[in-house]
């Protein structure tokens, strides 16, 4: 007899531990395949056999991150960074709830995730094992597609390979465009054991390779576009609008102004860019003088609620340019929703044009902006401190081409939105604004740090950093290279501009918005191995940029600003702008 034949039972054990180690395996080998080069896992029992076949591939880049919370975050900066479908791996239990606010965001800002969530076998569900909960259909409708597997099987190895080479396809070219994708998978004990060999692969790729055309537009939307050559229109391009040379040709085309979100990348000195919407659509002296016949909508929105005001007035024609059919239209302002990917639209548009015309109408937006920025920099320069606006346009302004600036949502995404001007080969800009959190922030930089060899930027406030301050554990250790510029207001800025600060009771106001913190950020960072700098003013700011950003290791450069003196800041630049702007009507 022999020992195994003694111990039917471990072999048994052995028998199903090799099985879930080759499934691992071969959907690591078959992830690798289709492109995968990063996997993010957060340490854990029950997800042992996936985190050991993720360990021993060399062909993948993995991060630990000890919080599952940040893990979900970091894979998100990984995927915004690279454009690459990254896996994230938790063990059972809440560990898997606490991707939820990742995955969330990865659905609604359209950013391709693989999100793997270990479970425990159908015998240990509903009957109060620990760390078990129903983990199948976890995140709901946000996930593009989710699978929950049994325990691995002996023979299933064509299943294995199909599942996983239809796993990364979905999440990054699904019908809906790229998003989170959740396999559920379920692993007995023994959670440890060797892969057996594993089962044959396509020579040259992955199992299922999905071949996704360009979506053409139609040649009667790019006639209907191009017969408005010359008339009053404006394109508004956000994150997503495609190349920005091919807006600009379409911009050039048509004879119509480019409102440019920095997130566009087509914030460049072309005559038809116009940076300062915000300020220009407050000034009555513009708001109805500017009013256009039709709006290309291209991309995602801009946060500033003036302009999406000024869009919803009467007498205009919108059409919105929706390559996904995720209908971004929170308005309900489209009267033509053209499903056609924007750069393919742009050039088939101004190809079509035969001969553009001198455009009064661009002109007009053109002096705008001009007189604009002029008064937005007379203000701001003339502040001896730093303002939050003034960092968010001097920071944008220093910044070397390929830097890649995360900016947090509330206020940075706004004073960016609204005072960064048009430059030359501006920082690629990345930011949260699928659900608009402040979570999350910090590990989002962080991953995006650990896919670029070109520099990071954070621009973030108080309470972001301090939201997700626990993402700078272990960062210095893990080679990662991430400079945060963080304005500290003491509180939440956004809401001293809101109806609250105006009718509520001072002290129930600060209690309940302003929520000021006693946290010392210098200290928070510094405990958390961050070299941390502070800087009062203009000169100051700009030396502390050129010491630390691109230099290898995380640090953190303190801005103490006021947010009363916020909100004073705002008003004297929007009284600047429209009085300049009256002056282009006198």
């Amino acid at each position: 007899m022999t020992p195994s034949d003694a111990h039917p039972h471990r072999r048994a054990d052995t028998d199903a531990g090799r099985t879930q180690a080759t499934f691992a395996a071969t959907l690591v080998d078959e992830w690798a395949r289709a492109g995968v080069t990063d996997a993010v896992v957060s340490p854990g029992s029950r997800s042992t056999p996936l985190a050991l076949a993720l360990a021993a591939d060399d062909r993948l880049r993995l991060h630990i991150r000890v919080d599952e919370r940040s893990a979900g975050f970091f894979a998100l900066g990984v995927a915004r960074r690279s454009g690459r479908v990254p896996v994230v791996l938790t063990t059972s239990g809440t560990a898997a709830a606490e991707l939820h606010p990742a995955v969330a965001e990865a659905d609604l800002a359209g950013v391709p995730m693989l999100v793997c969530t270990a479970d425990r076998p159908p015998e240990l569900q509903e009957v109060a094992a620990p760390q078990t909960m129903r983990q199948a259909g976890l995140y709901g409708s946000a996930v593009r597609w989710a699978a929950d597997l049994g325990v691995p099987e002996p023979g299933q190895g064509v299943f294995w390979r199909s599942l996983a080479a239809r796993a990364v396809a979905e999440a990054a070219s699904g019908p809906s465009g790229p998003g989170p994708v959740h396999l559920n998978l379920a692993f007995r004990d023994p959670l440890v054991a060797e892969a057996g060999p594993l089962p044959p692969a396509r020579v040259d790729g992955p199992w299922h390779r999905v071949v996704r055309g360009v979506s053409a537009p139609s040649p009667e939307a790019v006639r209907d576009l191009a017969g408005r050559a010359g008339t009053r229109g404006v394109i508004v391009a956000g994150g997503g609008a495609g190349d920005p040379e091919a807006v600009h040709a379409l911009a050039a085309a048509l004879g119509w102004p480019v409102l440019a979100d920095p997130r566009s990348a087509a914030r460049t000195p072309h005559r038809a860019t116009v940076a300062a919407a915000d300020a220009i659509l407050r000034a009555p002296a513009t708001r109805d003088r500017l009013h256009p016949q039709t709006v290309i909508h291209l991309g995602e929105r801009w946060a500033s609620r003036v302009l999406s005001e000024w869009l919803a007035r009467p007498g205009i024609e919108h059409l919105v340019v929706d390559p996904d059919w995720r209908w971004r239209d929170p308005q309900r302002l489209a009267d033509t929703v053209v499903c056609a990917d924007p750069t393919e639209l742009c050039h088939a548009v101004a190809r079509e044009v035969t001969h553009t015309v001198p455009s009064a109408w661009c002109e007009a937006w053109a002096d705008a902006e001009s007189a604009a920025q002029s008064a937005i920099g007379e203000v701001l320069d003339g502040y001896g401190e730093l303002t939050e606006p003034g960092v968010a346009r001097q920071l944008w302004s220093a910044l070397l081409p390929h830097t890649t600036l995360v900016v947090g949502s509330s206020m940075p995404i706004r004073h960016l939105e609204w005072f960064a001007a048009p430059r030359h080969r501006p920082p690629s800009v990345l930011s949260n604004r699928g659900v608009n959190g402040i979570d999350g922030v910090v590990s989002t930089a962080l991953g995006a740090a650990a896919v670029s060899t070109d520099p990071v930027v954070a621009l973030v406030g108080d309470l972001t950093f301090l939201h997700d301050a626990g993402a700078l554990l272990g960062a210095a250790e893990a080679g990662l290279s991430c400079t945060f510029v963080v304005v500290d207001n003491n509180g939440g800025g956004i809401f001293s501009f809101l109806p609250p600060a105006r009718e509520l009771p001072a002290a129930t106001f600060e209690a309940l918005f302003g929520t000021p913190q006693s946290a010392d950020i210098p200290a928070i960072a510094a405990a958390y191995g961050a070299v941390v700098r502070t800087a009062d003013d203009r000169r100051a700011f700009d030396a502390t940029l050129a010491e630390l950003v691109g230099k290898q290791g995380v640090s953190v450069i303190h801005v103490r600003t006021d947010r009363e003196a916020n909100v004073a800041v705002h008003e004297r630049v929007h009284a600047a702008v429209a009085a300049a702007l009256e002056g282009l009507t006198s």
